[in-house]
């Protein structure tokens, strides 16, 4: 063993040492960590030692102590990951609302990563991606066994260039490539439309900063197109992946007066927050129904759930994903960061999000409306020998008569609409 190597293996063995003493006697004035494994440590040191000594290649001290650190938190959970410094600084820009790449949202999932969701208008959304899509290869290379951070990094490039992603698909027989070209992806976070005379929709498909912001210029711009106030809304948050917690929260407290949000709860007891609503819901109590799905994930589910225990919105769709865990991004003096789950989201009636997601109270599966076609209907018109009318004057056109491409377009919409007329005529004074 040459003099570095041996000094390496000494310095990693003596830090172990140490670090399990500190714990021991820490362990016995009734802290609840346990000594270190020292054994497990003196190993460690030795299987550097090896590494570095007799490896088919020269190794960098750095990049080993880079993949080791990668190891110990990557075996934790599918959201915690060490990053790099150029890591760290893509996903501030992904925060930020601009970023290159394809536009997904991806998780590690059995050794392979899933797409949670492709974001609205990414060329991912564009060349039909679809949530629930398992990705296992990435320009030909298998993902096994990557973290989603290290699958992400693969699949961004230099805007302008393709990527091809090998998929498997639940009902295909077989692995289905798409070859996309990336592209600067900007996230328009809030949309709205007004959909029928009263009734708009309002569409989050990310969780930013300003999201909360933006949505009140759209609710005052659905206002606007509507003359006046609206008698519902829809909150649409399918395939929303979620994001920043700050954006969720303020978006709920949009549609409450008052009362719990959203708390979180970790191991150390005093890791509790609590995150509640002030005074003002701008919808001035008007109905609401939020839209989710699978794709639903996080921060999209903290606002399904606030406003779900808080009986200000009926939820409709499916149930949403399940990731109900608070991700801790703590930045390390060279740069890089550690992004480690310290908690867990609950929502005001205590339920835990995690793996269990938000249950609708009305399910309304993504199903698929045919056109019916032109002439088949039967009318009393189409009868031989029908009395022919009297010349009084026609029935109006009602403003909402394109119901029916609606359905055909997006019927969990079309139905969302159906309810919140239901929901507006039951409200006094309607």
């Amino acid at each position: 063993m040459n003099t570095r190597t041996g000094a390496v293996g000494l310095v990693v063995r003596a830090v172990a040492l140490s670090a399990g003493l500190v714990l021991s006697a820490g362990s016995a004035s009734g802290d609840e960590s346990k000594a270190l494994p020292v054994d497990q440590l003196k190993a460690f040191g030795e299987v550097f030692d090896l590494v570095k000594k007799q490896y088919v290649r020269p190794v960098d001290d750095r990049e080993l102590l880079k993949d080791a650190i990668r190891g110990m938190v990557s075996g934790l959970d599918p959201h915690s990951s060490y990053l790099t410094v150029d890591e760290h600084r893509e996903l501030q820009e992904g925060a930020s609302g601009e970023f290159g790449g394809l536009g997904i949202e991806i998780t590690a999932d059995g050794g392979l990563i899933r797409i949670i969701t492709p974001l609205d208008d990414s060329p991912a959304d564009e060349a039909g991606l679809l949530p629930g899509d398992l990705v296992i290869r990435v320009d030909g290379e298998s993902v096994r066994d990557l973290t989603a951070t290290e699958a992400a990094k693969r699949i961004r490039g230099q805007p302008g260039t393709p990527v091809t992603l090998t998929i498997v698909r639940e009902d295909e027989d077989g692995p289905i490539e798409f070859t996309i070209i990336r592209d600067i992806v900007e996230i328009t976070s809030v949309k709205s439309e007004l959909v029928e005379p009263g009734f708009a929709r309002i569409r989050i498909s990310r969780f930013q900063t300003q999201t909360g912001a933006r949505l009140l210029e759209e609710i005052r711009r659905a206002e606007e197109a509507n003359d006046g106030p609206l008698s519902g809304a829809v909150l649409d948050l399918r395939n929303n992946p979620g994001g920043i917690l700050s954006g969720a929260v303020s978006v709920a407290d949009a549609f409450l007066d008052d009362g719990l949000i959203v708390y979180t709860e970790g191991r150390d007891p005093e890791s509790r927050e609590e995150y509640y609503a002030k005074p003002s819901d701008f919808l001035a109590g008007i109905p609401i129904v939020a839209l989710v799905n699978g794709g639903s994930a996080s921060a999209a589910e903290i606002v399904a759930g606030a406003l779900q225990d808080r009986r200000r919105a009926v939820i409709a769709g499916t149930r949403t994903f399940g990731k109900g865990s608070v991700q801790t991004i703590v930045t390390l003096d060279d740069g890089s960061a550690l992004k480690l789950t310290t908690s867990r989201y609950y929502t005001p009636s205590g339920h835990s999000i995690q793996a269990r997601g938000i249950i609708p109270d009305i399910e309304l599966p993504a199903l698929r409306v045919e056109a019916a076609e032109s002439g088949s209907s039967i009318l009393e018109g189409n009868l031989p020998g029908h009395l022919e009318s009297d010349g009084g004057p026609p029935a109006e056109t009602r403003p909402g008569a394109s119901a029916e491409s609606l359905a055909v377009e997006d019927f969990p919409l079309f139905q969302a609409i159906n309810l919140l007329k239901g929901l507006a005529l039951q409200r006094p004074g309607a």
